[in-house]
């Protein structure tokens, strides 16, 4: 799943975050409530994690904003509030869930599935492209039925190119998704992802299902386009 964190708690955001990529999930972590706003109105996620105390404005501030904006993801408020009130409040700003700190991450992500189910508009659970079907539940790769056996960076990256089918998705934002703005990789090693990921999907003789945009990044190709 695509999921939008926003936690100012730089301990607590850097260790959610982490876990949940773990779980194969491509998570953003931003640290206010702007920046909040601002990638959920930009950016499709599956589910978004509101802390409800936040810099500059608050999670309940976010969430009601977001439902009058029409955004239709999964949210999910974390909150140390726990009294009834504001609870009731939290969920009549829009909220699909709470969850009150200090939680387990079991309890986390059990939550996030039951935001999955609840939704009148199912999750996405696979997407196809081409003969290749990427399996967002059990996060496998199949091309006409066989799996192709991926690791958790290779299958992120495919997930991030196939959602975005025919957008170009740049170095920058590909970095920031598979690594994070902090993470101490080479820029080498996107490249040496995208060999790795090539030499297990693409078929010998045709085009690589990868387009390397020079200068800007990568996006997929769709090889039965005369």
């Amino acid at each position: 799943m695509n999921i939008l964190l926003a936690e100012d708690d730089i301990r607590l955001g850097k260790l959610v975050s982490h876990l949940l990529s773990k779980e194969f999930h491509l998570v953003d972590w931003v640290k206010n409530g702007k920046d909040a706003y601002d990638h959920a109105i930009f950016t499709e996620y599956d589910i978004i994690i509101l802390d409800w105390m936040m810099p500059g404005e608050s999670g309940l501030s976010v969430c009601h904003r977001l439902r009058e904006k029409g955004i239709q993801s999964g949210i999910l408020f974390v909150t140390a509030k726990d009294a009834n009130q504001d609870i009731i409040t939290g969920l009549d700003s829009g909220a699909d869930d709470y969850i009150v700190k200090p939680f387990e991450f079991n309890e986390l992500l059990a939550r996030i599935r039951a935001i999955s189910r609840r939704k009148q508009k199912p999750l996405e659970q696979v997407i196809t492209y081409d003969d290749l079907t990427l399996h967002l539940d059990t996060h496998e790769l199949r091309r006409n039925g066989s799996i192709i056996e991926l690791t958790k960076k290779e299958y992120q990256f495919l997930e991030l190119l196939l959602r975005n089918q025919n957008q170009i998705m740049t170095r920058e934002v590909l970095f920031e998704k598979l690594w994070g703005y902090d993470s101490e990789v080479t820029d080498n090693a996107l490249d040496a992802l995208v060999k790795l990921v090539r030499k297990k999907v693409d078929i010998p003789g045709e085009p690589s299902l990868i387009q390397n945009v020079r200068g800007i990044g990568y996006k997929v190709r769709n090889r039965h386009v005369s």
